[in-house]
């Protein structure tokens, strides 16, 4: 009973986290919206970003190399993806993959879908331009990429490693790696802070409900 309640927290906490994301980008284009930024587009709480980003600054040696190590959590699902499609060839149906990658492909699909409709349909822009360009800013793409994947490492390491040791040294570097990340995205001007928040809301809520999903299916194994 204890396990299925904790079940059922977790996924009504993802979707909380999901409707504050709602709510969050609706407030994001209601609230104080003003021009700000090099390519002068309308932006919410534009007098707390302004002040934000005029007070952090702009520092494009930090945009690059989050930019880069961007590519860690891309690697990390590629990972996944090989171990799917290996259980896929040896087990010869996809519903014999395990559940848990099979979701967390689904899982990815999301977060990608995510991105994309974001990018399709900009909230608003980035306080500069990139390469002399205007680009969607909200939310966050390199942010949304490193908290929706980063954390799945940890939790599919602990279903499927009994190294205790090592599951701890692994949990801390992608701990730091993800903080580092975040902030040095943050920090970096590239952004404006309400695009950092809009990130961190709408990958923990996919990411708590992808582990609901999980723990709901391992619980009903159990039982069985």
């Amino acid at each position: 009973m204890e396990s299925k309640n904790k079940t059922n927290r977790l996924l009504w906490t993802g979707l909380l986290l999901i409707v504050l994301f709602v709510v969050w980008t609706y407030l994001v284009q209601t609230v104080d919206v003003q021009t700000a930024g090099e390519s002068g587009t309308a932006v919410g709480f534009a007098t707390f970003n302004t002040w934000f980003h005029q007070m952090t600054g702009v520092h494009l040696r930090w945009y690059t190399v989050t930019d880069w190590l961007g590519l860690v959590p891309v690697f990390i699902c590629m990972g996944f993806a090989v171990l799917g499609l290996k259980q896929l060839i040896q087990r010869k149906s996809l519903w014999n993959v395990d559940y848990d990658i099979l979701a967390l492909g689904v899982y990815y699909v999301l977060v990608i879908v995510g991105y994309l409709v974001f990018e399709m349909v900009p909230i608003n822009y980035r306080p500069i331009l990139i390469d002399g360009r205007m680009e969607a800013s909200y939310p966050s793409s390199t942010t949304l990429l490193v908290l929706s994947v980063m954390p799945t490492l940890v939790f599919q390491m602990k279903l499927r490693m009994k190294n205790l040791r090592v599951q701890h040294i692994i949990s801390t570097i992608t701990v730091l790696f993800t903080c580092g990340m975040v902030l040095g995205r943050l920090f970096s001007g590239v952004h404006w802070f309400t695009d950092i928040v809009g990130a961190v809301l709408l990958s923990g809520g996919l990411y708590v409900i992808y582990k609901a999903v999980v723990s709901w299916n391992l619980e009903k194994n159990f039982k069985n």
